[in-house]
């Protein structure tokens, strides 16, 4: 893995703005260093009350480069959280989505915070569609590999990241220690907000995709650049369009986050206390 220390003494567009944002978070909370950082999606808030002992927590609004996105089930704060084995986890609600604004910059500010901050590890996770029929609604998948299909990435100029392992092995290897029943799939971002067509999921499944989604990718290539090791995992929240007969909406997505939100919480804070 690169040093962090890398990244913090690094000249790229949006580094400055990452070390006054975590300049913030380490002032605020009185924590020199966090050894990992988390980014929740849809379905997995209730992890924070699971990890450990609160540190402080500080609204979006309050750091630099971040705002709330107005979009319900996103938590719009950041929490630091001591683990019982002496690490520091610093947990972000949510992240910049992409379809937001249409900019790469903004979403990979969240995981050059958490490099900025010390950590070397970041767990990503989302809410997704599913396309296999046979995983149900409410089932954790951890990330093997994404096909980003946003047409963009966080990167700027000759900078050739090695995407080979983008979700680390060991990471992996790890959660499926803590939980053997673990699957394993692609995920595939599309751009957003709209959901995907049942013509495009048919697409992503051609392609090798088992999930679809509108984040997680960008967020690891930028995590992968400042050097940060990576393991996501995705909650299948519905079925992809056209898997089933059953329409798409929001709130549906909500509701199965929550219905599956304690079990998915606690495996993810068990699979962080051991990494």
């Amino acid at each position: 893995m690169s040093d962090t220390n890398m990244f913090l003494d690094g000249d790229h567009p949006g580094f400055d703005l990452a070390r006054q944002a975590a300049d913030v978070l380490t002032d605020h909370f009185g924590v020199a260093r966090h050894d990992i950082g988390v980014v929740l999606g849809s379905g997995w808030a209730h992890t924070i009350g699971a990890l450990g002992d609160i540190n402080g927590e500080l609204s979006f609004a309050d750091i630099p480069g971040l705002g709330g996105d107005g979009v319900a089930g996103h938590v719009q704060k950041v929490t630091s959280v001591r683990l019982p084995n002496g690490n520091n986890v610093l947990v972000f609600g949510s992240r910049t989505h992409y379809y937001a604004n249409r900019d790469a910059q903004a979403v990979a500010h969240v995981v050059r915070t958490i490099a900025a901050t010390g950590a070397s590890t970041v767990v990503l996770t989302n809410g997704c569609g599913g396309l296999d029929p046979q995983v149900a609604p409410g089932t954790p998948v951890l990330i093997s590999d994404h096909i980003n299909l946003t047409g963009t990435t966080p990167l700027v100029g000759p900078e050739f990241v090695d995407m080979t392992d983008a979700y680390a092995p060991r990471l992996r290897q790890i959660a499926k220690q803590v939980d053997p029943s673990l699957t394993e799939g692609v995920y595939v971002q599309f751009a957003g907000p709209q959901y995907e067509t049942p013509a495009e999921v048919q697409m992503a499944a051609k392609l090798g995709g088992d999930l679809v989604g509108m984040s997680t990718a960008l967020d690891t290539i930028a995590a992968r650049h400042a050097g940060l090791e990576v393991l996501g995992v995705s909650l299948v929240t519905n079925a992809g369009a056209g898997v089933t007969d059953a329409p798409l909406s929001h709130e549906d997505v909500i509701a199965a986050g929550q219905s599956a939100a304690p079990r998915a919480s606690q495996l993810l804070a068990d699979i962080i206390q051991a990494i």
